[in-house]
């Protein structure tokens, strides 16, 4: 029995797998995309962890729990009274799951304007390489076989759970019990003080529970430009996140209704804390089980990760891999952009993705967003710099918002004034940020942003003036 057979086939329809299959869709290849991931009524829901447990439904619970603490807290100041405020969470959880629909409807709508195949199950090598291309064995909703003459794949990551403390998402939770949880608790857990932690325990607190985060490293958000992350952290204890660094978890045992963490703090003592949930957050592992690797000769390296080379090439001929699943930061924009550069390889172009201007983002509020390199990178490497940094509390339209908490912080050469790196935390952060990834890639100068007209009033004029600030010659502050 012959096998449908196609150009590319793409295992995983995440943000680097359905993105992949529609470049090379638009460069001419027959495409078929593969994706196992169900919503609640088993039909397909293509979008991978970033729209059905990440990126997607944390953006929609964060936007309401700001909403509702608005209303509780902050609309009184702008005359706006509000009596009988109450928590409709299961409105809140059936908007975050609409949400989630509406982006899975729409890849499958990419897909068929795009004319890409879908099937819907798990995609997994057959064997080595024939004739036709690589055998690739759909598992699942649909059961078949199909080979593609060239192979991405693109099946992103798992969250990491701790030795001992299995995820059960009713009282151990990961990510995806994070976003599910059908009544605020009282006292919150979380372990990790990254990305999923941070934003996870800041949509609890503001719904009403006291959170307490957990971190093992001694220094918080050490990823992030020292000085901002100080800031951060006066921020978020001051909103009431109770956070503790240099923490060594010995034990987490569940109950029948709590979680009960054992641990010794950063000078050693011995502590106990009983939590109604507890989110753990210590890092994602890359998803290659039921790939099937061994079957075609896929290479891993020593931690899981499928090894590839600077343009995404696995030691397998027509074979490559994209996103969480291989070396590099975890984020989806990332897997995006590799997942572009390799449909255009495999069409002889020149795909390109530069991991020294991918931005960063910790939607926090306030948001945290950098891109480049520290200022305690920059004393690493001897690097001599210039720092220039103007705070939202003198910025019109901030006040005006209600929101001057945080800080624009530019760091550049100190000969040639080229920007070297560019770390915000304060409101639209996310947004802000994409002026200076744009001028990065354009080996733009600190002069160069100071001179640019920017919108009056605008949060972005906080950049302009930072600019201004490396030579310290702000006009507002």
């Amino acid at each position: 029995m012959s096998t449908k057979q196609f150009d590319v086939v793409v295992i995983g329809a995440g943000p680097g797998g359905y993105i992949a299959a529609i470049r090379a869709a638009q460069l001419g290849f027959s495409v078929a995309c593969i994706d196992e991931w169900a919503n609640e009524k088993g039909g397909p829901a293509p979008g991978g962890t970033c729209t059905n447990v990440g990126c997607i439904p944390s953006k929609a619970l964060l936007q309401s729990s700001e909403h509702f603490e608005h209303a509780g807290h902050a609309f009184k100041e702008h005359g706006i009274e509000v009596s009988g405020l109450a928590l409709n969470l299961g409105q809140m959880l059936k908007r975050k799951n609409n949400v989630v629909k509406q982006n899975n409807d729409g890849i499958l709508y990419l897909f068929k304007k795009n004319k890409v195949s879908f099937f819907h199950g798990r995609g997994a090598f057959g064997g080595a390489a024939t004739s036709e291309g690589y055998p690739i064995e759909i598992s699942g909703p649909t059961t078949e076989t199909i080979t593609g003459k060239q192979v991405i794949v693109a099946t992103g990551s798992n969250a990491r759970a701790l030795p001992g403390a299995p995820f059960d998402e009713k009282l151990i939770l990961s990510n995806t019990g994070a976003l599910a949880i059908e009544g605020v608790p009282a006292k919150l857990g979380v372990i990790g003080a990254g990305v999923i932690g941070l934003e996870m325990g800041s949509v609890w607190r503001r719904l009403g529970s006291d959170v307490t985060v957990l971190e093992g490293l001694p220094t918080f958000l050490g990823a992030v430009d020292e000085q901002i992350a100080k800031e951060a952290h006066k921020l978020f204890t001051k909103q009431g996140l109770k956070i503790s660094l240099g923490v060594k978890v010995e034990s987490v045992t569940a109950g029948e209704n709590n979680v009960t963490v054992k641990y010794a703090d950063a000078s050693g003592a011995a502590q106990e804390a009983v939590f109604d949930k507890l989110i753990v957050s210590i890092g994602r592992t890359p998803n290659t089980n039921g790939l099937a690797a061994d079957k075609a000769g896929l290479a891993l390296d020593e931690r899981g990760f499928i090894a590839v080379d600077d343009d995404c090439k696995t030691n397998l001929p027509n074979v490559w891999a994209i996103g969480d699943v291989v070396r590099g930061p975890m984020l989806a924009h990332k897997a995006e952009e590799e997942g572009v550069a390799v449909a255009e390889r495999i069409a002889g172009q020149h795909g390109h993705t530069n991991f020294d201007t991918i931005p960063w983002v910790i939607y926090t509020s306030p948001e945290i967003a950098w891109v480049g390199k520290t200022e305690q990178q920059l004393k690493a490497a001897g690097t001599a710099y210039k720092a220039g940094t103007f705070p939202f509390l003198a910025n019109g339209r901030a006040r005006a918002l209600g929101d001057t908490s945080g800080m624009v912080k530019f760091l550049a050469d100190a000969t040639t004034d080229e920007i070297l790196g560019v770390h915000i935390v304060g409101p639209m952060a996310s947004e802000l940020i994409s002026e200076a990834v744009v001028a990065m890639e354009f080996k733009a100068s600190a002069e160069d942003i100071a001179r640019i007209c920017h919108a009056h009033p605008s949060l972005s004029e906080a950049t302009k003036e930072a600019a201004l600030a490396v030579d310290k010659r702000t006009l507002n502050f």
